[in-house]
């Protein structure tokens, strides 16, 4: 339960990166992604056997540590990157061995990257000599927690294997293209030739999606095109929702769903996203996201090398997701939390909340450091017509009554 009081604050982060030439002005030393080596990857042959624990962040997004020339680093299992992905503050930057690296397309616009040759990479049975990673800023919002994380490994370093994630026992593993270890669902799956990441398929109301994105990096559930929302004809109440990627916010729509396909499963009350006109999926070609949000309610296995997705329910399948009866969207600053969105037809905006207020205090009770695990945190969601006294940081103090209102 602690776990579902976390999914709306902070806010879900979203991230794609999709490496392109370098520009005309970079230096002439940029090597385009083409160019790059890729390195030679080795699966042990007791891969199977060789779990990685994770923990998901509070933006349900994979986090872990594995090795990077040697040093210890953490990181985010992300299928939406098409190449892995070194925050430029991290420890293990070697600034003297950085080119450029083009630019890449992310939500919220365009990102300028940098380019870093690596000796190892070691991620569980999995071990890589030579490669290199893709260097930008990597902000912790944008991974949906307090804290940043080094690395997001991405479709390059795994799409050779299959990748077999327990959701329910937080742990995942790299195995050998083609085993089936659990049954399940089966769905379609791809590394796409255009984008260079996981692709698959769903179903919304009588429409087909494709290609849909299979973005573990993601920690929102389904996200689609505008178009595609208007073309599904779903007839249900819609508010709006802000998320983070790595070059800014995105504002989009948001709707509970009473069923989505995928494959041939059937998921019941799930939470979509809908981008405006012009959206980051619309502008890349693709028509949504399937994104960690979703795939956390089943053990998945993604395994592009056999063109399979497998989703096998875990005891959050079909469970009604979390609503927010505040209509405030929230991130942990310290000891206070900051308003990032007022979502549309809310109580909260009825009320006239505005981005940026900054609340200290819940029903008389400080924010801390540790809000995000403390039960105090279900009250953006609580039960409808209760009365919750907000403490602003300025000594002002408001009073909000919950309803549902999507």
């Amino acid at each position: 339960m602690r776990r579902a009081l976390l999914t709306l604050v902070p806010l879900i982060a979203v991230l794609f990166v999709s490496a392109r030439e370098p520009s005309k002005s970079a230096p002439a030393t940029a090597t385009s992604p083409a160019a790059r080596d890729r390195g030679v990857y080795h699966l042990a042959a007791d891969a199977e056997a060789r779990w990685i624990p994770f923990d998901l962040t509070p933006g349900n997004q994979i986090r872990f540590k594995m090795q990077l020339d040697g040093r210890d680093v953490t990181a985010i299992l992300d299928t939406g990157v098409s190449y892995t992905l070194l925050a430029k503050a991290s420890p293990a930057v070697d600034v003297a061995k950085l080119v450029a690296g083009g630019s890449a397309q992310a939500i919220g616009g365009s990102v300028e990257l940098a380019w870093m040759p690596t000796r190892t990479l070691a991620i569980g049975g999995l071990a890589r000599t030579g490669g290199g990673v893709t260097v930008t800023d990597l902000p912790a919002l944008a991974t949906g927690s307090v804290s940043a994380v080094d690395l997001l490994v991405g479709a390059d370093l795994l799409a050779g294997h299959a990748l077999d994630i327990d959701y329910a026992a937080h742990r995942f593993r790299l195995i050998r293209s083609g085993r089936l270890p659990f049954k399940g669902a089966t769905a379609p799956l791809r590394l796409s030739s255009e984008r260079s990441v996981y692709e698959s398929a769903a179903t919304l109301g009588d429409r087909r999606l494709a290609p849909m994105i299979v973005d573990t990096g993601d920690g929102s559930s389904i996200t689609v095109t505008k178009a595609g929302w208007k073309a599904a004809a779903m007839g249900v109440p819609s508010t709006s929702a802000i998320a983070f990627g790595l070059a800014g916010a995105a504002v989009s729509g948001l709707a509970i769903v009473p069923d989505l396909h995928v494959g041939a499963m059937t998921a019941r009350s799930v939470e979509v996203r809908i981008e405006p006109a012009g959206g980051f999926s619309q502008s890349i070609g693709a028509a949504g996201r399937i994104g960690s949000g979703f795939l956390q309610n089943y053990r998945v296995l993604l395994d592009p090398g056999a063109r399979r997705m497998v989703l096998d329910p875990g005891p959050k399948a079909d469970r009604p997701p979390l609503r927010s009866t505040s209509g405030l969207l929230l991130g942990i600053e310290k000891d206070r939390l900051k308003i990032l969105h007022v979502m549309r037809g809310g109580p909260a905006a009825a009320a006239g909340w505005k981005d940026g207020d900054l609340i200290c205090t819940i029903d008389g009770t400080p924010v801390t450091s540790e809000y995000a695990s403390n039960p105090i945190a279900s009250w953006s969601a609580g039960t409808p017509g209760r009365v919750v006294s907000l403490g602003l940081c300025d000594g002002t103090t408001r009073t909000l009554t919950l309803r549902r209102f999507y």
